[in-house]
């Protein structure tokens, strides 16, 4: 059959097959098929509306471009540790973020873009609103250093991250940035800012950010303290001013450090919006030798809404998390054949003490356990030996990895 014959299976049929898919990845592979089962997908069953709405498992995007002007992606699907047979179109870059199924970039001009890139699949017409462009985000600097970031643009941007899906949100979505040396942070409100707000500079430097509803939650310093402030008003929730200004320094010290080990002299830090409505911060104690690097160890927190404290976690439960230094994502495992609870998934990341990726591969990957701190380096799917595809795409490629979770919008 052609594709115009498939096209044209009526409505009944290709219900009766959605029905029958269990698996995400499964989903996403029918939606592509064609315009009209992609129209199916979204609208025709009760089934498929509820895949929508549920937390989907982050694929793996790994980018296949060994020279400038390349840009195909590929998606690794580490459930059934498969290399989806679909290629995405994406700008050569490093992404700073990733969230709500977009991936965030910095321009050569210091410009903000979110890209999704489920909205490129090679071979297919590219979707109008793929690409959304947000105002530069710059400070003062020395002529001397903004020559420097121009050349160095990729890295201008730390982290970054969203509160909602800024095409179906627009009005609701967040996006904060952690961007240059200093680790300083701003936030902009699509729909409604024009220029981005900028946090006091004196509490730099930021680790991560995440938006719980209108409050953004920063990590700074080391150790690392919890800090907030009221999106919504940009200043902090006590103060509820009605003027919005350019800059914001009413900050809230939400709760103190915690303590680390100080055997490892490289640590990075996350903050988790765990699908069950916690704040979680994750610790990651890296090992650093000639050429190379290993994680260690990951120590979990849970944030104490009434008494703003700390709390380490001894077990996940049924919750998996996904990390890497675009990307903190949390899942319900039980929902996933083959996603492991109470597991890390851990993504090779940018440090800040920059070591290229070409002299030594995207190597420091794999699954860590919380509550047995068993550690497996290399492997995605604890059960299975890495796929050869997968395995010879992360030899070639010169681009970090990223994950994202996907996206089923028309």
């Amino acid at each position: 059959m052609s594709i115009s014959d498939w096209a044209e299976l009526p409505d009944g049929i290709l219900d009766s097959i959605l029905e029958r898919l269990e698996l995400v990845s499964d989903y996403l592979h029918f939606s592509l098929v064609c315009w009209s089962w992609n129209y199916v997908a979204k609208e025709s069953t009760v089934k498929a509306k509820m895949m929508l709405r549920y937390n989907r498992p982050p694929m793996l995007l790994i980018s296949s471009s060994t020279k400038k002007g390349k840009n195909t992606w590929n998606v690794y699907n580490f459930i059934n540790n498969k290399v989806l047979d679909l290629q995405l179109e994406m700008p050569n870059v490093r992404f700073c973020g990733s969230s709500k199924g977009w991936l965030i970039a910095i321009r050569n001009n210091f410009a903000v873009a979110l890209i999704n890139p489920f909205f490129r699949v090679k071979g297919t017409r590219k979707k109008e609103n793929s690409i959304i462009h947000l105002p530069p985000i710059t400070t003062e600097f020395p002529e001397n250093e903004k020559d420097l970031w121009k050349r160095e643009f990729e890295h201008y941007a730390f982290r970054a991250t969203i509160s909602a899906d800024p095409v179906l949100n627009t009005n609701d979505c967040i996006v904060a940035v952690i961007y240059e040396h200093r680790c300083l942070l701003a936030f902009i409100r699509l729909g409604q800012d024009t220029k981005w707000t900028f946090i006091d500079q004196r509490w730099f430097p930021f680790y991560d950010v995440a938006i719980v509803q209108e409050t953004c939650y920063a990590v700074r310093g080391q150790p690392s303290q919890l800090l907030s402030f009221d999106i919504a008003t940009g200043n902090n929730s006590k103060t509820k001013k009605k003027k919005r200004q350019n800059f914001c320094s009413d900050v809230e010290r939400v709760a103190p450090a915690v303590r680390q080990d100080r055997r490892y002299v490289n640590t990075m830090t996350y903050l988790v919006d765990s699908t069950q409505g916690k704040l979680l911060m994750v610790q990651r104690y890296i090992t650093h030798k000639p050429g190379t690097r290993e994680t260690s160890k990951f120590e979990v927190y849970e944030l104490d809404f009434d008494k703003f404290w700390w709390k380490k976690k001894k077990t996940l439960g049924d919750v998996a998390i996904f990390l890497g230094d675009n990307s903190s994502i949390s899942v319900v495992a039980s929902h996933f054949p083959g996603c492991q609870p109470n597991c890390i998934y851990f993504n090779h990341d940018y440090v800040r003490i920059r070591m290229k990726v070409e002299e030594c591969g995207p190597h420091d990957f794999g699954v860590y356990n919380l509550e047995d701190k068993s550690l497996h380096v290399g492997v995605y799917n604890v059960q299975d030996k890495m796929s050869s595809h997968l395995s010879i795409l992360l030899k070639k490629t010169d681009r970090l990895p990223i994950w994202v979770v996907p996206t089923f919008q028309m």
